[in-house]
């Protein structure tokens, strides 16, 4: 049976351990482990057993078919919507063609042109295509695991300088950066 258990657990930072530990009576992570990647069978009881553990109603463990693919079926042009006279599948953002790997930023605070609750989806550039982004908004590693996400104002040899969205932010130069990513979409929820 194809399940959830993982993608839920990761979500709510959890570790096999930690899952382990919440379940009535408490079990070992080799066995929420063994569930997990359906090495082992995953009866109701263990279902029950793991959603309480992950604070989650039981149905959310188990994913159900594959849901058709979005649908294309209308255009806007001149003020109105017209049917398409033939529906096609609609471009997902992980089907977007280019080089590269797709990332993702979840916006939780506004700051300029971004709202909170977007998802702004970037296309990763190695060091030979930093001139070709400047002056569009990217994101950038930095040291530690951290991130400066804002719009590419200036490059001088390795250093890129990066001004975040909204009034009154400062500069962020960053140095050897081994990628930036580029916006390529931004998903906003209405």
């Amino acid at each position: 049976m194809i399940n959830r258990i993982r993608d839920i657990r990761r979500q709510k930072g959890m570790t096999l351990a930690d899952v382990a530990a919440r379940c009535s009576p408490p079990t070992t992570a080799q066995t929420i482990g063994r569930l997990e990647t359906g090495m082992r069978n995953l009866s109701l009881g263990w279902m029950n057993k793991i959603a309480a553990a992950l604070g989650v109603e039981p149905e959310l463990l188990v994913k159900g078919e594959a849901s058709p693919a979005p649908q294309l079926i209308a255009r806007f042009t001149g003020g109105a919507a017209e049917p398409l006279e033939r529906p096609t599948d609609a471009i997902l953002p992980t089907e977007l063609s280019g080089d590269g790997a797709l990332v993702v930023m979840a916006v939780e605070e506004g700051a300029g042109e971004y709202r909170a609750g977007d998802q702004v989806w970037l296309r990763q550039h190695g060091p030979d295509d930093f001139a070709r982004l400047l002056n569009r908004d990217v994101l950038a590693p930095r040291p530690g695991g951290r991130f400066v996400f804002g719009r590419m104002i200036d490059r001088q040899g390795s250093r890129v300088a990066i001004l975040a969205p909204g009034a009154g932010t400062r500069q962020v130069v960053v140095d050897n950066a081994p990628w930036l990513a580029v916006t390529e979409m931004l998903v906003r929820k209405l």
